[in-house]
C-alpha cells in the first residue's frame, strides 16, 4: 500500500498501473489442470475426476483472492478512476460481444441442422423418436422466461435505486433478483431431470443440451457475480458515483436475458414444431446418384 501511495505522488496520468501480482500466472496453471483433468474424465481415465475436481476448486479459490485485490483497488486504494473505469467499460462491452458469438456458434449448428435435416434423421426435425419427447414452451420453458424476465426488472430495479442512494429498497432488489435466479437454475435442473431423450440421442439433443446448458451455466455465474455485489453492498463498496462492479454485473445479466428470448423463440418454439423435408433429402439423394 505504501508503495502505491508513493507511485500515486510521481504519476502524471489517470491510468492504474498494475503492481506485480501472483495471481494469472497461477490461475493458468488451475485452468490447466482443469483442462488436463476435464479431458482425462471425459475418457475414463482412473483419477480424471479428482483431477478435475482439484482444478476446478483451485480456480475458483485463485480467482476469488485475485478479485479480492481488485476490490481493494478500486474500493480502497482509489486505483479506479474515471479514466480506469472507461476501459473497464469498454471491456466488459467486448467480453459481452465476446458471448455472443459463442452462443451465436450454437444457434448457427441448431439451424444448420434443423433447416436441412439429412437422411440420418428421416429428414425430419425433430427427429424421428424425438419429436414426441420435446419439451412444451408452454410448461417450465415459459415459467423460467417469466422468472428471467422478472428478474430483469429487479435488477434494473436496484440499480437506480443505488444511483438514487436509497440503500434498504437496493437490498430488497437484490434479494429479489437472487431468488429469482435460483429458482430459475432449479426449473431448469428440473427439466433436465424430467427429459426422455439426452445429449447423445441424435444432433438434435446434442444442439439442445449444449445451449441450453452453457446458457444455465451463464445464469450461474451471473447469479454469483450478483451475489458478490450484494456483498459489496452490504459492506457499502459502491456509491452512486462509483459502482462500475454491479453495472458490469447488471449488463451481463441483461445479456443473460436476451441469450434465452431467442433460445426459448427459436429452440423451444420454432425448433420443436415438426418440420419434414424428405422431398429435399430424396432430391439430394438422386443428384448424388447422378453425379
Amino acid at each position: 500500500m505504501f508503495n502505491s501511495l508513493k507511485n500515486k505522488s510521481f504519476q502524471q496520468h489517470t491510468f492504474h498501473l498494475v503492481t506485480p501480482s501472483p495471481w494469472p500466472i497461477v490461475v493458468s496453471f488451475s485452468c490447466l489442470i482443469l483442462t488436463i483433468g476435464a479431458v482425462m474424465w471425459f475418457h475414463s481415465y482412473k483419477n480424471g475426476g479428482l483431477l478435475l475436481t482439484l482444478g476446478l476448486v483451485l480456480v475458483v479459490f485463485y480467482k476469488a483472492l485475485w478479485f479480492k485485490d481488485v476490490v481493494r483497488e478500486g474500493t480502497f486504494l482509489g486505483d479506479h478512476t474515471k479514466a480506469v473505469q472507461q476501459g473497464l467499460r469498454y471491456g466488459m462491452i467486448l467480453f459481452i460481444v465476446s458471448e455472443v458469438m459463442f452462443f451465436f456458434a450454437f444457434f448457427w449448428a441448431f439451424f444448420h441442422s434443423s433447416l436441412a435435416p439429412t437422411i440420418q434423421i428421416h429428414a425430419t426435425w425433430p427427429p424421428l423418436g424425438i419429436d414426441k419427447l420435446v419439451f412444451d414452451f408452454l410448461e417450465v420453458p415459459l415459467l423460467n422466461t417469466l422468472l428471467l424476465l422478472l428478474s430483469g426488472a429487479t435488477i434494473t430495479w436496484a440499480h437506480h435505486s443505488l444511483i438514487k442512494g436509497d440503500y434498504l429498497d437496493t437490498i430488497y432488489a437484490f434479494i429479489y433478483t437472487i431468488f429469482l435466479a435460483v429458482l430459475f437454475l432449479a426449473f431448469q435442473a428440473y427439466e433436465y431431470m424430467e427429459a426422455e431423450f439426452t445429449i447423445s440421442d441424435s444432433v438434435y439433443g446434442a444442439t439442445f443440451f449444449m445451449a441450453t446448458g452453457f446458457h444455465g451455466f451463464h445464469v450461474f455465474v451471473g447469479t454469483c457475480f450478483i451475489v458478490v455485489c450484494f456483498i459489496r453492498h452490504l459492506k457499502t463498496h459502491f456509491s452512486k458515483n462509483h459502482h462500475f462492479g454491479f453495472e458490469a454485473a447488471a449488463w451481463y445479466w441483461h445479456f443473460v436475458d436476451v441469450v434465452w428470448l431467442f433460445l426459448v423463440a427459436v429452440i423451444y418454439i420454432w425448433g420443436n414444431s415438426v418440420m419434414d423435408v424428405s422431398f429435399l433429402a430424396s432430391w439430394d439423394m438422386v443428384n448424388a446418384i447422378k453425379s
